[in-house]
């Protein structure tokens, strides 16, 4: 310990004391005050449930609110898309269509030799849409999913069977020039040509669409 070598010394000794105690006692009170907060408010909450029930202990699970269905935003274009198409039934279809008894179509910059294969039965049928019963407005809306969903999965050449119209008011074909109509409005078709007898003959079309990619 400092040896006190004056009164001076010894009065600054005692206020150092006093001021120590003096904090020992204002941090007391603050510990107090803090602690009778503490039993006020847990009184408090007592009194508020004292008459609640507290339900019994069943062991349930509570699960997460079910997340909202995703949204099938590749259906919302494919609809849209469907909205954009513009396809006619009056359209002139002859001028497109070769000039040969199959009545054949190709699009600009498909070659010759396509359409001659299709024809001879070289290419290999991979789907078909069989639209005898369906209406007008029936038989386009799935012509155009049928086209939509075979480029979709890569498929190049597929039949559509419109029918020879035997079981039709007069025994003509309402679908046959129909469709023909619609394939050359629609940008998935390169090429189509009559049947062979085989395939259906003048009751379907076989046709080539575009690659996927």
């Amino acid at each position: 310990m400092k040896k006190l070598n004056s009164m001076a010394d010894l009065e600054g000794v005692r206020r150092l004391l006093k001021d120590q105690r003096l904090e020992a006692e204002r941090q007391e009170k603050l510990r107090l005050e803090a602690e009778r907060k503490q039993r006020e408010e847990a009184q408090l909450f007592q009194r508020q449930v004292q008459d609640v029930t507290p339900l019994p202990n069943s062991n349930r699970k509570v699960h997460d609110p079910n997340k909202p269905p995703p949204i099938a935003r590749q259906r919302e274009l494919d609809d849209a898309h469907v909205l954009q198409e513009s396809i006619s039934d009056d359209m002139d279809v002859e001028r497109f269509l070769e000039t040969d008894d199959k009545l054949s179509y190709r699009r600009n910059g498909i070659g010759l030799e396509a359409l001659k294969r299709l024809r001879s039965g070289k290419w290999v049928i991979q789907a078909q849409i069989d639209l005898h019963g369906y209406r007008t407005e029936e038989a386009r809306e799935a012509v155009g999913e049928f086209l939509r969903t075979c480029v979709k999965h890569d498929v190049r050449c597929v039949r559509i069977i419109h029918g020879k119209g035997l079981g039709s008011v007069g025994k003509e074909p309402v679908l046959k020039d129909k469709v023909k109509r619609w394939l050359v409005q629609k940008d998935e078709v390169l090429a189509f040509c009559q049947a062979p007898p085989r395939d259906g003959g003048a009751g379907a079309l076989l046709v080539i669409l575009k690659a996927k990619h």
